[in-house]
């Protein structure tokens, strides 16, 4: 291996790599949003905040060093003279990633009981001590003075930074304000889980849980991610900002197990997942077997068996 000297190498290693791709090779970028991006080549390697994540590999790093060496596959000493090179040839203007403010959570305020709710999503089928599970660990209560219920997600640290909300009596759907949609609700949760169930919703990851304890499964064996809704877009193999987030916590996840609604917003955020993850994960297509989604169908499955039971008697 050829010798790098130790004033290259620091040099090398200052360079960041939206800087170096801003100065070097502008038509790799692709603008995402704000100070978000991706790479041409790559549009599962997004570039934020100083940081570059590959989310089909699962690799990521600071540098554009790391970038040559992981992503292009370059010797270390043939990556760090390509840097230092082209600096000296052309210096780089640095850009100092703009820091995202943390958003400011507003949540309602706290009902003195959770009767609403409780009543709300038995009503849906939901097994009682699933909702105790989320009441007791904070994820879910009921607001005042509409007795909605707040499903709660939280980053590592533990501080809530989302918030979806529905009515208990009326058809409303919202989110607090200054909710993030890359820490949504998350049930269950196993930092060594070697795979993830994603839902569009809180109450659909909670149905399945249902489904899940109903067939004598243990429904806290693996995590179940509601990906706080999905959305019609243009762009393809479009991976939910939950996702994104959720995977680069958890470094031991292998399998993807997808029970999107069967609709066509659905089986779309489906596909673009399997398009974008399908390389590093294996992903699994498991929508409802009936019904337009995880809840509807354990309402029916529900329903059929109360009917075999009345007809039994």
């Amino acid at each position: 291996m050829s010798y790098v000297s130790p004033e290259a190498l620091r040099q090398a290693k200052q360079m960041d790599l939206l800087t170096y791709l801003q100065s070097y090779e502008p038509g790799e970028l692709v603008k995402l949003s704000g100070d978000n991006y991706c790479t041409r080549t790559h549009d599962s390697l997004k570039i934020s905040n100083g940081k570059w994540h590959w989310f089909s590999r699962g690799i990521g790093g600071k540098t554009a060093l790391d970038y040559l060496i992981k992503v292009r596959d370059y010797s270390f000493s043939d990556a760090v003279e390509t840097i230092t090179g082209r600096a000296a040839a052309r210096p780089p203007i640095f850009c100092a990633p703009k820091l995202q403010p943390t958003r400011q959570l507003l949540l309602p305020d706290r009902n003195d009981t959770n009767d609403a709710v409780i009543r709300y999503l038995t009503g849906r089928g939901i097994d009682l001590e699933i909702i105790d599970y989320c009441i007791t660990r904070q994820m879910l209560y009921e607001s005042k003075p509409y007795h909605n219920a707040v499903f709660l997600g939280f980053d590592r640290d533990g501080q809530a930074r989302y918030a979806a909300l529905r009515g208990t009596q009326s058809g409303y759907k919202g989110e607090a304000s200054g909710s993030d949609k890359h820490f949504s609700f998350l049930l269950a949760d196993d930092p060594d889980a070697e795979s993830v169930h994603l839902f569009e919703s809180a109450i659909d990851a909670m149905s399945y849980a249902t489904l899940l304890k109903i067939t004598g499964r243990n429904w806290r064996q693996a995590p179940l991610l509601s990906l706080a809704g999905v959305f019609k877009t243009k762009r393809a193999n479009v991976v939910p900002v939950a996702l994104e987030r959720f995977l680069s916590e958890h470094s031991k996840i292998q399998t993807l197990l997808l029970h999107l609604d069967n609709d066509e917003v659905g089986r779309g955020a489906a596909q673009g997942i399997m398009g974008g993850l399908g390389e590093k994960y294996r992903v699994l297509d498991c929508p409802a077997p009936e019904g337009k989604d995880v809840n509807e169908y354990l309402v029916q499955r529900i329903n059929r068996n109360r009917g075999k039971e009345d007809r039994a008697r």
